[in-house]
């Protein structure tokens, strides 16, 4: 929130108008039917915000110490003025960081915990590995919960981090049931490091699911991960981390495979899962292996750390970097199967993470089309979006890579995550066709014949190789990313 009041020359929704209206405020005209939580509604009703906002015979908000001051109302005149821009979200300074209400649960980098919390962390899995698979809290129903039996899990969509959350805090409590535990949280497994030493040993290197999974899996299917050079190989070949540190620097929420920081944060999810071994790779056994808790905790730690960069932490914020779609936060599109939290439950969640102070963060707003009112520029080192769009991947056998060469030569490779048979998955129905949106410097693609290729990862013996005449009728969409000017 601006520090004063204060005229600003040249203000951005992101940066400052967005700060204007307080919870109550968009509560009260919602039910108006008018939208003060979003650009396109501030946007949309911005002359009658200012007519009803201006002194001395502005009306709103009615109490008399809520009033706008004059400098408010000059810096909302020139944002109207100046063809309102977007802009960018400006990260909080240490000293407002410092002024937010502790966690009640701090969770921890797993290389980072003492040999009696390492102990711990062994009793606590070892705990709920032995219950009995009829027990809800038990490690096999737990982890059912994800994949088979019960698929439930939430991808590629607005509910996917909320989801997840959710998840983690319910795996959480099961942990902490466990006689001696009750004060554990669930440590996170930073992607940039090596696996850690921990999670190679018992109870964490591998799982054997004591429950007849059905065929391809039956029963004792036993969890497998590839070796370290094998993990590394893959998290380069699928840009994992490139694609998590851009999304932590983006300004809008976005979509999944069209642009903001779902693309860039789902994108490193899906790459990462593949990377790591065939458990983690196939959508319907993942969460049996101990390491996609350590996995899915440490995705859960960058989504916070993009919230609060993004002042996004409260519901009023987070809806704020909605550009478009905010339907997913009310009933009864923002529940979380088999959950009772809801979405818009999550967003303010009482859980966060000890790591490195955070530096200040420049955070961007790169599209690939922009409302005609808005300036905006094309910076010189601008970036192309290539996106395949429309891939029907319901007969695609499992998670899958797709392939952008230009002249022959793979010059990006984006992987998708999603179980061996996702006609069965309800989710994956519901989201049959799919965009995958690779961003490329210009200078690797232009004058060069670019084609795109889908492989399926772990079908040698029958070929990697899918016919693009298999997944439907999809179109390639080529676009410069603009930003606001």
């Amino acid at each position: 929130m601006p520090q004063a009041e204060q005229v600003v020359a040249n203000p951005t929704y992101m940066g400052d108008i967005r700060y204007f209206f307080e919870t109550i405020d968009i509560e009260h005209m919602a039910a108006k039917g008018i939208d003060l939580g979003s650009y396109a509604g501030v946007k949309k009703n911005a002359l009658a915000i200012y007519a009803h906002t201006t002194q001395p015979n502005g009306d709103m908000p009615p109490e008399p110490d809520r009033k706008w001051s004059a400098e408010r109302s000059q810096t909302f005149r020139n944002w109207i003025m100046n063809k309102y821009p977007m802009g960018t979200a400006v990260a909080p300074t240490v000293a407002k960081l410092a002024l937010a209400t502790p966690a009640s649960r701090t969770r921890r980098n797993v290389a980072s915990l003492t040999p009696a919390e390492i102990d711990q962390l062994k009793t606590a899995f070892t705990g709920i590995m032995a219950r009995d698979a009829s027990d809800p809290t038990s490690y096999v129903a737990l982890a059912g919960v994800h994949g088979l039996p019960q698929t439930y899990c939430l991808h590629h969509e607005d509910r996917f981090n909320p989801w997840h959350r959710v998840y983690l805090k319910v795996f959480e409590d099961a942990l902490r049931s466990v006689p001696g535990c009750q004060d554990l949280t669930l440590p996170y497994w930073d992607l940039t490091t090596p696996v850690p030493d921990l999670l190679k040993q018992a109870p964490f290197d591998s799982y054997v699911v004591p429950v007849d999974l059905g065929p391809p899996y039956g029963t004792n299917y036993r969890t497998t991960r590839f070796d370290q050079a094998g993990i590394d190989a893959r998290l380069a070949r699928y840009d994992v981390i490139q694609h998590f540190d851009s999304a932590l620097v983006q300004t809008l929420w976005g979509v999944s495979g069209v642009s903001g920081m779902q693309d860039d944060f789902i994108a490193g999810h899906d790459g990462g899962h593949v990377s790591i071994g065939n458990t983690m790779a196939d959508q319907n056994v993942a969460s049996f292996d101990p390491i996609f808790w350590f996995y899915h905790c440490n995705l859960d730690r960058l989504w916070l750390r993009w919230q609060i960069n993004d002042s996004a932490t409260t519901l009023t914020g987070f809806t704020s970097t909605l550009d478009g779609n905010t339907g997913w936060l009310s009933a009864p599109f923002n529940e979380l199967p088999p959950f009772e939290i809801t979405a818009d439950q999550t967003i303010a969640f009482d859980i966060a993470y000890e790591e490195p102070a955070m530096a200040a963060t420049a955070l961007v707003n790169k599209l690939g089309s922009i409302d005609a009112a808005r300036a905006f520029v094309i910076p010189k080192a601008a970036k192309v979006s290539v996106m395949v769009k429309n891939i029907d991947r319901l007969n695609i056998p499992g998670s899958f890579e797709v392939h952008l060469k230009a002249d022959g030569q793979v010059v990006a490779t984006r992987a998708f995550f999603q179980p061996n048979a996702p006609r069965d998955c309800e989710n994956c129905r519901k989201l049959a066709l799919v965009n995958v949106n690779f961003k490329v410097d210009a200078d690797l693609i232009t004058d060069r014949k670019l084609t795109v290729e889908i492989e399926v990862p772990g079908h040698e013996e029958i070929g990697k190789g899918f016919p693009l005449s298999s997944v439907g009728s999809p179109t390639i969409n080529a676009r410069l990313l603009l930003e606001d000017a």
